[in-house]
């Protein structure tokens, strides 16, 4: 039987499909909202800031927890719960004057679920499928996260057009109930054997260990450090910008975030013609000064076609920039630790995000928007001048790391 027609990947993927879909409408809806109450820059970072919370300092460790739990009743426990969160909170705001930090908290929540269901689904897949299908699999999953990560900014663009951001959260909710059903169809998983405790600190070791080993990704991992936190600045500064610098209303500012979605799917198709071209490093050096080039055009911007080209370049950049850092940290890495790796560099990816975030909410909130774009530019360029001095830029390097690991 081919992998397309193996009934329990298709309930993965489906599900998982519907579920990254909602996350995306509810994880530019709860800024948004808590903008219209506050009108505050600093509340909208502070809930950006919180989304990275879990990922930052629970992902080493959530993979270890669904190990030991049944990975189908973690699952509906983890979407279900999601859905209870979202559907209250939309009642609550609807129909009554929640604080932030009920924002806070339920974002936070909704996030720590959202990651601990795509651990125990990588738990599923390997469970439910042949090795000889894996490969495939894992493929499909990967194709089906970077077009719902390109299509986002899209599909919250249109979010956007409601009158009321609101029903973004019951939307995400309603969503929530055929992924979960779905997930009911899957036979239920063998009870997992206790795992002494002892492990825990020895799994993590042997991961460390591996990311040390690999110079190459220990230098991408550090780079990838900075370039998230100039994008969550970017981020979590643009909605600010154009609704209350430009004065754009929802419908304009879902087109100019179109833009950045538009620019994403142009990326993912620019990217293998590069990667057969170009070494990973030259393509992370080029793609960090041009993101950095993009910045400075939202720094220019005074309107909203120049924000939305803006947009385009970062969304472009950008993706070219992710999918050589997932396919090499894949390439380079051996199959039985890829899971602790992934884990270890999802953490190290995110530490600089929440504090990059609140710096450009206080930033644009006592000076202006344009000057966190201006800041996020001159630090991609001094990092494009700190990778081309590094071993980054050498080819060489790259190659025979990759065939050592081989």
């Amino acid at each position: 039987m081919t992998l397309w027609l193996n009934k329990q990947f298709l309930i993965l993927l489906i599900s998982g499909g519907i579920l990254a879909i909602g996350n995306k409408i509810y994880e530019l809806a709860l800024p948004l909202i808590l903008y219209d109450l506050t009108h505050s820059s600093v509340a909208m970072s502070v809930m950006r800031g919180i989304d990275f919370l879990p990922n930052l300092l629970l992902a080493a460790f959530i993979g270890v927890w669904v190990d030991r739990a049944r990975k189908k009743l973690w699952s509906i426990f983890s979407v279900l719960v999601q859905l209870i969160l979202l559907t209250i909170l939309y009642f609550w705001t609807a129909y009554g004057s929640p604080s932030i930090y009920v924002f806070y908290t339920t974002g936070f929540l909704l996030m720590t679920l959202g990651y601990a269901y795509s651990n125990a689904r990588v738990a599923l897949v390997k469970l439910v499928l042949p090795g000889q299908h894996l490969t495939p699999a894992n493929a499909a999953f990967s194709f089906l996260g970077t077009a719902i990560a390109i299509m986002g900014p899209a599909l919250t663009g249109l979010i956007l057009m409601l009158s009321d951001l609101n029903v973004g959260l019951l939307l995400t909710a309603i969503a929530f109930v055929p992924a979960c059903l779905l997930i009911l169809l899957l036979p239920a998983d063998p009870e997992p054997s206790t795992v002494p405790r002892g492990n825990f600190r020895q799994e993590l070791k042997e991961g460390w260990n591996e990311l040390l080993r690999n110079r190459i990704l220990r230098q991408i991992t550090v780079l990838v450090i900075f370039l998230n936190s100039t994008t969550g600045m970017v981020d979590a500064t643009i909605v600010f910008a154009a609704k209350d610098g430009l004065r754009l209303d929802n419908a304009a500012l879902g087109l100019v975030l179109s833009a950045g979605g538009i620019g994403g799917l142009a990326g993912s198709l620019l990217i293998s013609p590069l990667r057969r071209r170009f070494s990973i490093g030259h393509i992370l050096g080029v793609t960090t000064l041009l993101s950095g080039l993009a910045y400075a055009v939202l720094y220019f911007a005074h309107s909203g076609l120049i924000l939305a080209t803006g947009l385009f370049f970062d969304g472009m950049f950008g993706t070219i920039s992710s999918i050589c850092i997932w396919t090499y940290r894949q390439e380079s890495t051996p199959q039985h630790l890829i899971g602790r790796v992934s884990g270890i560099t999802g953490s190290a990816f995110k530490l600089g995000m929440p504090s990059a975030i609140l710096a450009a909410g206080w930033i644009s909130q006592h000076y202006s928007p344009a000057l966190v774009f201006g800041t996020a530019a001159l630090l991609n360029i001094v990092m494009f001048i700190a990778c081309r001095m590094s071993s980054l830029w050498s080819p060489r390097l790259t190659e025979e790391l990759r065939i050592s690991v081989h």
